[in-house]
Formats: C-alpha cells, sequence, structure tokens
C-alpha cells in the first residue's frame, strides 16, 4: 500500500468511527444518501470562537459534510433576509450563528425550526450539559429553537484611558455628569448590534432602579429618562462595538461601553493599548450574552440531519475548550466541566498576559441577571432607535 493510500484509509476508518459515534446522538434522521456542504452565516463574531472547532467536524466527518462556506453579514439585516428567501421558497443559509438580537427577531418572526422541540432526541439533554447560568441563557433565548454555544457574564463594563480619564465615576450619576462635562469622549455602539450595547441597556433599569426591569415599554422611564440625557454628551452612535474600540484606542474617545470579552481581546490583539483600564458602576448586575446556533426554516432535511449532528458535536467539551480563544467572549464554554487548563496552549498564555486578575471577585459581587425575553428585548431596540439614539446613528 503506497503512502498516499494508506493516509486515505487511515482518514476514511477515522471518518467512520467518528461518524458512528455521531450517529448514536442523532439516530432518527437518517444523513443523506451523499455528504452536504453546509453554508454558515455569522452575524456575531463567533466564527473568532467556533471556526476551528466546526473545521474540525468538517475533517472528521467527510460523509456528512463535503465543505463549509462561511460568511459574515450585520446582524440587524439577517432576519428581513431571511424570511425574504423564507417567502421565495429558496433559503440559501443553512446555520446561522447570531446573539440574542437576531435570535429574538427570529423567534418573533418564525424564521427557525424549533430543534429542541422537534428533534429533542437528537441533541444531548440541554440540563445535563449546560452550566446553570448558560442554562439561563438557553431557556431564556433559544428556547426550543436556538442551541447556546457560548457564554458570558459579560458586562457592563466601562473602558476607559488612565491618562486622559482622571477622575473615575462610581455611580450612574457621575458617569453621566462625566459624559456632559465632556462631550464627545464618550460613546456606545447601537445596542441591537452590540454586545456591549445591549448588556448596558439591559443592566441599567437595574441600577437605577427602575419599578418593572423586564418592561422596557411601561417599567424603564428612569432608565429612558436617563439615557436620552447622557445623549446630550454623544457625538454619535457607531454601528457595532468594532467601531468604538477603534475610537478609543485613537483616541477620540476617552471612555467607552466594553464588557469582559472586548475589554481583553482587543488588547490582546493590540487593537487597544495595554494601559487601558475598565470599570463598574455601583451596583450593576452583570446582564449575560450567549450565542446560538439557528437552523431556519426551508432547511432540507438532509442537510437538517446533519446539522444536528454538528450541534451535538459543538457541545463536547472539547470542542467548547476552544471557545476560550483569545478572550473575545470571556471565558467562553457554556457547558459544564471545561476549565481553562483545557484550553489551547495559545489561548492560556492570552488570558495569563491580558486577563485582569481582578475579574474573578469582580464577577462574584455582583448579580448574574437574565436579560429581557426575546418580545421585550426587541421592543427596547425598537424604543432606543425611536427615542434615544434614532438621530445620531451612522450605518
Amino acid at each position: 500500500m503506497t503512502r498516499f493510500s494508506r493516509r486515505q484509509a487511515l482518514a476514511g476508518m477515522a471518518g467512520a468511527m467518528s461518524l458512528k459515534t455521531i450517529d448514536a446522538l442523532a439516530a432518527s434522521l437518517p444523513l443523506g444518501a451523499q455528504p452536504v456542504a453546509l453554508n454558515i452565516v455569522d452575524v456575531a463574531g463567533n466564527l473568532q470562537l467556533t471556526q476551528a472547532a466546526l473545521e474540525k467536524f468538517a475533517r472528521e466527518n467527510p460523509r456528512i459534510v463535503s465543505r463549509l462556506i462561511f460568511s459574515r453579514a450585520p446582524s440587524p439585516e439577517l432576519p428581513a433576509k431571511l424570511k425574504a428567501q423564507q417567502q421565495a421558497g429558496a433559503v440559501d443559509i443553512d446555520l446561522v450563528l447570531t446573539g440574542p438580537g437576531a435570535m429574538s427577531d427570529g423567534i418573533t418572526q418564525g424564521l427557525w425550526i424549533e430543534v429542541w422541540k422537534d428533534y429533542a432526541e437528537e441533541l444531548p439533554k440541554a440540563e445535563e450539559i449546560y452550566h446553570d447560568s448558560a442554562l439561563m441563557m438557553q431557556r431564556n433565548f433559544g428556547q426550543a429553537a436556538g442551541v447556546a454555544v457560548v457564554y458570558s457574564p459579560s458586562g457592563p463594563l466601562f473602558e476607559y484611558a488612565p491618562d486622559r480619564v482622571r477622575q473615575v465615576p462610581k455611580n450612574a450619576e457621575e458617569l453621566l455628569a462625566w459624559v456632559k462635562a465632556n462631550p464627545g469622549r464618550f460613546c456606545y455602539a447601537r445596542p441591537v448590534n452590540s454586545g456591549p450595547g445591549w448588556t448596558f441597556l439591559m443592566a441599567m433599569p437595574y441600577i437605577l432602579g427602575d419599578k418593572t426591569p423586564g418592561d422596557p415599554i411601561n417599567g424603564w422611564d428612569k432608565t429612558w429618562a436617563y439615557l436620552k440625557e447622557l445623549d446630550k454628551g454623544i457625538e454619535y452612535y457607531p454601528p457595532g462595538t468594532t467601531v468604538t474600540m477603534k475610537e478609543f484606542a485613537e483616541g477620540s474617545r476617552d471612555m467607552i461601553v466594553s464588557t469582559f470579552g472586548w475589554d481583553i481581546n482587543p488588547r490582546a490583539l493590540g487593537v487597544v493599548p495595554a494601559e487601558a483600564r475598565t470599570f463598574a458602576l455601583e451596583g450593576t448586575h452583570w446582564v449575560p450574552d450567549t450565542q446560538f446556533m439557528c437552523i431556519p426554516k426551508g432547511v432540507p432535511t438532509p442537510k437538517v440531519a446533519a446539522l444536528l449532528r454538528l450541534m451535538s458535536f459543538m457541545l463536547k467539551p472539547e470542542q467548547q475548550a476552544y471557545t476560550y480563544d483569545k478572550g473575545y467572549f470571556y471565558p467562553g464554554p457554556a457547558v459544564k466541566n471545561v476549565p481553562l487548563s483545557a484550553a489551547p496552549a495559545e489561548s492560556r498564555a492570552v488570558l495569563a498576559e491580558f486577563g485582569r486578575p481582578e475579574y474573578e471577585a469582580l464577577i462574584a459581587r455582583y448579580p448574574v441577571q437574565a436579560p429581557l425575553k426575546p418580545e421585550a428585548l426587541v421592543a427596547a431596540f425598537e424604543k432606543w432607535d425611536r427615542e434615544v439614539g434614532g438621530a445620531k446613528r451612522r450605518g
């Protein structure tokens, strides 16, 4: 046997063994006769955390997947695009990697296959694999549709340049005073397309003591009044978090809204100066962030069968260890028993250098609060666009 043919044979044996294992998790929905190409659209920056594991699945399972095609799109644009494809009977997106924004829009519009309901026997049991906080997020957002794949306690944090911000605000009143005294030096991105933006939006009702934090329309009087006052010192609202980081690094902003991951990762990549610092406001409630895998309605059954096997694979601890990444969604894993020691060496080195020793205690100090339900979150985004930042949006 030549070296080439021996390699082919071994690869085929490994693929068959891997396929047998995955088939045990999804036995009732048979695969198609031929491997399928999967078109995966990322609207949340998720590929930074999961692409290595997704590609690993494809390598190990050539009888299931012929190739993976990756693309990225803005979160706010995805639901309308999907709906148009579904109405035309021409869905060409097989899997969406999304945060709560497009996830919530998709739930309210009925865009997703309810995999936990329709194919429960083909996925692991959520209560057995997820850690408590990720399980809360799965129940809050994923419901029957999305499958949580990464988790972070998120924020809100506030990132600042210590050489330009001499007096660090301690509470919401001091933050408002600083922004008004330093017009144009503070910003946050449009919440519907920004993890830091949406955690900031949802944390303020708790920080300000609004009467009904779960009701953005009738229970956020203090929050909406505060955000409108804050707006007086804000030049404009960028379309996404990346722009806020760029402007902060360039020195056109002195303070921005951030999260644990958005603090660590840009410093590790050299986008933001290493000397940047962070703080949390008194009375903070952490609003966690989670990203999900969603299958749009209209995806052919053979592809659904392949995707369910892919989802099960992505929830294994070995694949979850990749999500530590370079701190982008700190810490990252959504399932139990995935310690940092299991992460790739590069991830461990990045977090050793750019992680902050105080974060563990800071996360423990304040409570974790369940975010708004999908319908309420969509309503909050729409009200913010209409009454707070719409006139100052760019892009």
